[in-house]
C-alpha cells in the first residue's frame, strides 16, 4: 500500500550556532570546494555543450550535443553526492533515460537525449555556479582569517543558498519523473508477466490437450485399420477415443478458463466469482455490489486476483470460512477477501502475493494485506475503474476508500 514518506529531521539544516561543530566544518568544506567544482562544471559546459551546439548545423553537431548532455547528467550526480555528504541534502536521483528500443532509430534516441530536462537543468546549474563559487570561496576564506567569531553564521547562510540551488535545479521533477520511472518499471513487469503467461499456455497445450489429441489420432487410425478385420476391437478403440475426446475438451475448457473465463465475459464479476469460489476448499460467501461493469481489462484483473487469493486460501490458510466483497468507491474498484485461517501471509517473502502486488501496481492498483499470526487474513485490493480515469481519480479522490471490513 502506498504511503507518504516524511523526510527525516536531519534533512533540515541544523540551526546556526557559535561552536564549530561537525556540521559547520562540513559546510565550510563544501563552500571552499565550490570554486574548483564550479570551474570543472563551467569548463565542461563551455567546451562540450557550447561547442556541439555551435556545430548543430552539421551532421555531427546534434549527436555530440546529446553526448555532452549525457555527461552533464554525470556532473549533476556528482554534485548531488557532494551535497548529500557535506550539506545533508537528501535529493533523489532522477529517473534514468529510457534505453533505446528495438524499433527506435538513431534520430529518436538522439532526440530523447536532446530534450532531457535533467541534463539541461544541470547545464544551467553549472553556468550560474561559477560566480557563486567565487563568492563562497572568497567569503569563506576571508572568514577563516578575519571573521572567525561569526563564521558559523556566514557558513550557514551561504550553505542554505547552496541547498536551495541543489533542490531547485538538481532534484527530480517531483511527481512527473517519479511517475515516468514507475511506468517504466511497470511496463517491464507487464511484459514479463505476459511472457510467463504465454509460456504457461504453450506448456499446457503441449503437455495436455495436444498430446491427448495426438494419441487420439493414432487410436482412431488403428481403429480404422481394424474396422473390417475385427469390428468388435475397433468399436472398443472408438469408445476409448470418445473418452479421450471428452478429456481433451475438458482440458481445453480449463485452459480457456485460465486465459479468460466465458462466464466473466457473458455475465460479469458476480457470476464469475461465484463460480471460482465454488472450487475453494472453504465455504465462500460472495457479495458483489456494482451498478455497472468496470472496463473489461480491469474486470479480468479483478477476477484473477480473487481467483489467486482463493487458491492461496485452499493451499495454505487452513480456513473454514471465507468471504469475498466487491464494491465501487468513486472511480476505484475495491476487492476484499477475508478468511479465518492461520494468517501469516506476507507480500515480501517472494510469494504469490508479491506477484499480485506487482501486477496491480502495473495498472496503478494497490494491494494491502493484514494477516497477523493466527489470523484472520484480510486482503484488500484497489483497482482503477477505467484505465483512462486513473490519473483523474488519483487527483480527485486520493488512493480510494477501504472502509469495508466484513467479518467471516
Amino acid at each position: 500500500m502506498t504511503a507518504s514518506i516524511t523526510a527525516p529531521d536531519d534533512d533540515r539544516p541544523p540551526p546556526a550556532r557559535f561552536a564549530f561543530d561537525r556540521h559547520t566544518w562540513k559546510e565550510i568544506g563544501h563552500l571552499l570546494a565550490n570554486l574548483p567544482a564550479a570551474l570543472l562544471g563551467f569548463v565542461y559546459v563551455t567546451l562540450t555543450v557550447t561547442t556541439s551546439a555551435g556545430l548543430a548545423v552539421t551532421a555531427v553537431g546534434l549527436p555530440l550535443l546529446a553526448l555532452a548532455l549525457m555527461g552533464a547528467r554525470l556532473l549533476g550526480r556528482g554534485e548531488r553526492a557532494r551535497a548529500r555528504a557535506l550539506l545533508g541534502v537528501r535529493v533523489d536521483e532522477p529517473s534514468p533515460l529510457p534505453g533505446r528500443g528495438r524499433g527506435d532509430g538513431l534520430i529518436a534516441s538522439v532526440w530523447s537525449r536532446l530534450k532531457d530536462p535533467v541534463a539541461w537543468r544541470t547545464v544551467l546549474y553549472s553556468v550560474i555556479r561559477l560566480p557563486w563559487g567565487v563568492v563562497t570561496f572568497t567569503v569563506t576564506t576571508v572568514g577563516l582569517f578575519v571573521l572567525w567569531p561569526v563564521l558559523p553564521f556566514i557558513a550557514r547562510g551561504l550553505s542554505n543558498a547552496d541547498r536551495a540551488m541543489v533542490r531547485g535545479l538538481l532534484s527530480p521533477s517531483d511527481e512527473l519523473e517519479r511517475r515516468i520511472a514507475e511506468l517504466e518499471s511497470d511496463r517491464g513487469i507487464v511484459v514479463d508477466t505476459a511472457a510467463a503467461d504465454l509460456r504457461r499456455i504453450e506448456r499446457d497445450l503441449h503437455d495436455g490437450a495436444q498430446a491427448r489429441l495426438v494419441a487420439l489420432a493414432m487410436g482412431l487410425g488403428l481403429a480404422k485399420e481394424k474396422l473390417l478385420e475385427d469390428p468388435d476391437a475397433a468399436a472398443v478403440m472408438v469408445d476409448e477415443a470418445h473418452g479421450e475426446v471428452k478429456l481433451a475438451l475438458q482440458e481445453l475448457r480449463d485452459l480457456a478458463r485460465g486465459i479468460h473465463p466465458a462466464v466473466l465475459t457473458d455475465r460479469g464479476l458476480d457470476a464469475a466469482l461465484s463460480a471460482v469460489s465454488s472450487r475453494c476448499t472453504a465455504p465462500v460467501t460472495v457479495t458483489v455490489d456494482l451498478d455497472e461493469r468496470p472496463a473489461a481489462a480491469i474486470e479480468g484483473i479483478a477476477y484473477f486476483t480473487v481467483s489467486e487469493l482463493l487458491q492461496n486460501i485452499s493451499k495454505h490458510a487452513r480456513a473454514t470460512r471465507a468471504c469475498v466483497d466487491v464494491w465501487r468507491s468513486h472511480d476505484r474498484l475495491m476487492l476484499q477477501v477475508v478468511d479465518n485461517g492461520r494468517g501469516g501471509a506476507d507480500t515480501t517473502a517472494g510469494s504469490g502475493l508479491a506477484g499480485l502486488t506487482e501486477r496491480l501496481n502495473a495498472v496503478d492498483g494497490i494491494l494491502a494485506v493484514d494477516s497477523p499470526a493466527g489470523g484472520p487474513t484480510t486482503v484488500t485490493a484497489e483497482l482503477p475503474w477505467r484505465a483512462r480515469e486513473v490519473q483523474e481519480a488519483r487527483r480527485a479522490h486520493g488512493p480510494g476508500d477501504v472502509r469495508k471490513t466484513p467479518g467471516v
